[in-house]
């Protein structure tokens, strides 16, 4: 393991964080040109990227919906849709296997009449008066960047309503607004100097009304210059019709408020760690500390959903059901409503299980029925079709299920009132992209530095598993963020490692959020090195058990997941003979400087502080690099449209690898934000370098699964 310490504070390549400054991009253009031509020139990168493409935009995929009234809204991008297209069909329709869409937008065309590189940022129909279901919010990204712009569009016409016909248009910037009736918006975002917090996003929220200038629409809130972001929304449910105002002080803490139509705030109390969510008359409040609602009485552990009722709540009671208290390897994985259940989605030593409850008619016990026939080793999703509908699809939920090995499955279930719910009925099937019979998936433990159990999804060859036949294998992880890995279905990985005979491996580290808050918290801060402990385990126990070698060994990781593949790479070259390293954090001294950077303090620390530090300096990966290290080959992609983790990092990281002498690879998309791509094609292109270099580096042999 490699200790080298951090050199000092001079940074030589800090002109490389100037995004869009003609020397850095410069100095971008000649290495993306160098990556192109070398990865590029490898036998099998077209193949690849073709067959990823072809995953990618396959007409065959299923396409999910939402619903609002009596239409089911999908966006959909493919060969001839390269931005995308908003539409919506019937659920009779939908039902079919070739649905007929009503198309609302097409993103090309818009991007091509104005002259911008328009990505899909989501959109919100209203749900109320007398325009219900013919207006809708539109959002709408440059390149893809978290900045965005929000449009009024007319459902009947499929036009967008001008400023000066009383439309409402948001300025670009980071932020978000949401339908309270026909002619008002809640809206946070950025409205000029002094309406953004020192992390970039909105501390203001404002009661924005049709034909008013949004300069001078009342404000609701005003949060600190130095809380993360200000959040609003509207619940349209019929007889429960609530406006809300989030303050986040920091990315684990923050303050839920009812906004009342007079712009009294009333505060939701409840821990400042904890996430509460209201549901009609409920209140739901999941836990991230140990919490005792009452003084001297019972505490509930960290991870539990607790329920009261909201009105009793809010007039000073305390009284409290315990829905889910977690235990040592069970985990709340989330939950979704319906018109009367409440559907959890479990985990148990990273296995999905779903429960279905219902709230009693008078205090007592909730019912609980378990959804069955779930497959093991599979992500399980469950969506309510339309949780606000007090009519016949109020009780009616999506079932999303897949795994590494199995295509995605959509059904449709019926979970009544009450009792146990009824069978998913098959709406959608995905098909296979590449031959799964060839592999197998298994779950394993590796032990860690402290003793602690560390769950891996492998998925192998059949021969690997035995250890007889050690094959190439990429390492994946992520460990942040209380994100939780779990399995999933991707043709591109099937295509384009795989079907070659590779293996691919997902650890289940700490940081993560698979054992709930706990597993979390045991890696921020001062313990972040527990997660890099935790994947070096999981690497090692891949060599000991025959899977692989360490020369035919590599990792992936992107964002959070750059800053761990970056740390093994600083500290545990020995393990592995390739690294791909994208969109990451990676300068942990500066990263609180640069754009949405001091909004994850609370996950790692502030550099600024002498008491943080040490540990943070630890972690900052670009100061680990040292002369005379013997380190793996490395990709580091990125996005120069990235504005949540700056390009710099990747960039200034690749410069002193270069600078001491390592095997170093850097391309950046031109657009893409922190996706990194905001096209197929641009997707399937970063994919393949991604994949060729690995299978260069690792020598896997043999052609992509079909095109």
């Amino acid at each position: 393991m490699s200790t080298s310490t951090p050199p000092a504070a001079h940074d030589p390549f800090l002109w490389l964080e100037e995004v869009t400054g003609d020397d850095a991009l410069a100095w971008v253009a000649e290495r993306n040109a160098r990556a192109e031509a070398t990865l590029g020139a490898l036998p099998g990168f077209t193949a690849t990227r073709d067959a990823v493409l072809g995953v990618l935009d396959a007409d065959d995929r299923i396409p999910l919906v939402g619903k609002a009234g009596e239409w089911y809204y999908n966006v959909w991008r493919d060969a001839a849709h390269e931005r995308g297209l908003w539409r919506r069909t019937t659920l009779a329709s939908y039902r079919s296997d070739a649905p007929e869409w009503d198309v609302l937008l097409d993103l090309d065309a818009l991007g091509e009449a104005e002259g911008e590189k328009w990505v899909w940022h989501g959109a919100q129909v209203l749900r109320t008066g007398p325009l219900a279901f013919r207006r809708a919010l539109v959002t709408l990204s440059r390149g893809g960047s978290d900045a965005d712009t929000t449009r009024e569009l007319d459902l009947d016409t499929r036009t967008f309503v001008a400023p000066e016909d009383g439309g409402f248009v948001r300025p670009e910037g980071k932020g978000g607004v949401a339908w309270v009736d026909a002619d008002t918006l809640l809206v946070a975002t950025d409205t000029g100097p002094d309406s953004l917090t020192t992390s970039g996003y909105p501390r203001t929220a404002r009661r924005w009304r049709r034909g008013t200038p949004l300069a001078v629409a009342p404000v609701v809130h005003e949060s600190a210059v130095d809380d993360m972001a200000v959040g609003v929304g509207y619940d349209a449910t019929p007889g429960h019709e609530r406006a809300y105002v989030h303050r986040m002080m920091g990315f684990y803490t923050s303050e839920t408020y009812l906004l009342g139509d007079d712009d009294a705030l009333v505060r939701i109390d409840v821990p400042d760690s904890a996430e509460p969510a209201v549901w009609r008359e409920h209140l739901l409040v999941h836990l991230r500390e140990e919490w005792a609602p009452v003084a001297g009485g019972p505490t509930y552990p960290a991870g539990s959903l607790l329920a009261a009722d909201l009105d009793a709540w809010l007039a000073g009671g305390r009284d409290v059901v315990a829905l889910f208290t977690p235990t040592a390897a069970r985990s709340l994985a989330g939950w979704t409503r319906t018109r009367h259940r409440l559907v959890l989605v479990e985990l148990e030593d990273v296995v999905h299980r779903v429960e279905v409850l219902t709230p009693p008619a008078t205090p007592g016990a909730w019912e609980r029925h378990d959804l069955a026939g779930l497959p093991p080793y599979a992500s399980v999703g469950v969506r309510a079709v339309d949780a606000t509908d007090d009519g016949p699809d109020g009780d009616l939920a999506w079932l999303d299920v897949s795994g590494y090995l199995t295509p995605p499955t959509l059904g449709l279930v019926d979970l009544g009132a009450s009792g146990a719910p009824g069978e998913p009925t098959p709406l959608k099937a995905g098909p296979e992209r590449f031959d799964a019979s060839t592999h197998t998936v298994t779950q394993r433990f590796a032990t860690s530095d402290d003793g602690t159990r560390v769950p891996y999804f492998v998925v192998a060859p059949h021969a690997a598993l035995a250890g007889d036949a050690p094959v190439p294998t990429v390492l994946y992880g992520y460990g942040g963020f209380e994100v939780s890995l779990t399995p999933g279905y991707s043709g591109g990985v099937g295509r384009a490692w795989l079907a070659r005979g590779g293996a691919y491996v997902v650890a289940n580290i700490r940081g993560g959020g698979e054992y709930g808050p706990a597993w979390h918290q045991a890696a921020l801060r001062e313990n972040r090195h527990r997660a890099f402990e935790d994947f070096a385990a999981v690497a090692r126990e891949l060599v000991a058990t025959g899977l692989t070698t360490r020369d035919r060994l590599g990792i992936m990781g992107g964002s959070n997941g750059g800053l761990l593949v970056g740390n093994m790479l600083v500290r545990y070259p020995e393990l592995f003979a390739a690294v791909v390293c994208t969109v990451p954090l990676l300068d942990m001294l500066r990263y609180h400087h640069l754009l949405a950077g001091a909004s994850w303090m609370a996950e790692y620390g502030d550099p600024d502080d002498p008491a943080d530090r040490p540990f943070v300096e630890e972690i900052s990966a670009y100061h680990r690099v040292a002369e005379g290290a013997a380190y793996p080959a490395v990709l580091l992609t990125t996005s120069t449209r990235d504005d949540r983790v700056h390009p710099g990092h990747a960039r200034k990281t690749a410069a002193r690898l270069e600078e001491v002498g390592a095997d170093v690879t850097y391309w950046e998309n031109v657009e893409g934000g922190h996706g990194g791509a905001s096209t197929n094609a641009q997707a399937a292109t970063k994919a393949a370098l991604e994949w060729e270099f690995l299978a260069d580096r690792l020598g896997l042999a043999g052609a992509p699964g079909p095109r």
